[in-house]
């Protein structure tokens, strides 16, 4: 069986989402056969079967499941071992409750990166939504960025701890935990050259053995 996993791409088929990137991870992980739907801002008619517009979605089979939350729990409870969490849901749902709380750092990092990854008739679809949504211009939001990103790297401080005595956030091997971080931080290296951490932070070797160890570019 193959998983149809509808994901969220800009052009020349770069794939940024971090929510899609959660997915993409965890079928990686289970050693999932899948394959994927690219989906563009301004086709999300695309989406229609699934009852709803947001990304991703996965079709198993038949079963549509939406939210990457719930597509994690499902790939997990239906599909062969390694588990995704081997530390346990809830410690994963904290890491993905705190996770959130840097996102907007990333996006203000980032915006007019994202921007200028999309088609025409998406750019105007995405300027409009992120400008209302923020209440200002899109470079006004990029705008000092490198004090956003200083900000970021404060509010990364966790992870470090986390990895301090351990290669990876879940400990010998990577698993959600990790993911749910990691796709943060490969949204903002897939559409832009603007680099969140240092090279030689902990994290951006952390980074570096996830994608190693998942085979992932």
């Amino acid at each position: 069986m193959t998983v149809k996993l509808y994901d969220l791409c800009g052009k020349n088929d770069i794939r940024f989402s971090p929510f899609c990137w959660r997915i993409r991870m965890a079928l990686l992980h289970k050693g999932i056969m899948f394959e994927t739907v690219p989906v563009r801002f301004t086709e999300k008619h695309k989406l229609e079967f699934s009852g709803q517009y947001l990304m991703p979605v996965i079709d198993s089979d038949g079963t549509v499941v939406s939210d990457s939350w719930a597509i994690a729990e499902y790939l997990d409870d239906t599909f062969e071992p390694p588990t995704l969490f081997p530390t346990g849901r809830e410690q994963a749902r904290a890491q993905q409750k705190w996770l959130n709380t840097l996102h907007p750092l990333i996006a203000k990092s980032i915006i007019m990166d994202i921007h200028n990854v999309l088609s025409v008739e998406d750019q105007t679809y995405f300027r409009a939504k992120r400008e209302a949504m923020f209440g200002v211009r899109l470079e006004e939001v990029q705008a000092g960025r490198e004090t956003t990103r200083e900000q970021f790297r404060i509010g990364i401080e966790p992870l470090r701890k986390q990895i301090a005595n351990q290669p990876f956030a879940s400990g010998n091997a990577p698993a959600y935990m990790d993911y749910i971080v990691f796709s943060a931080l490969k949204w903002a290296s897939q559409v832009s050259d603007f680099q969140m951490l240092a090279e030689n932070d902990p994290v951006a070797l952390w980074f570096d053995r996830v994608a190693t160890e998942l085979g992932v570019n």
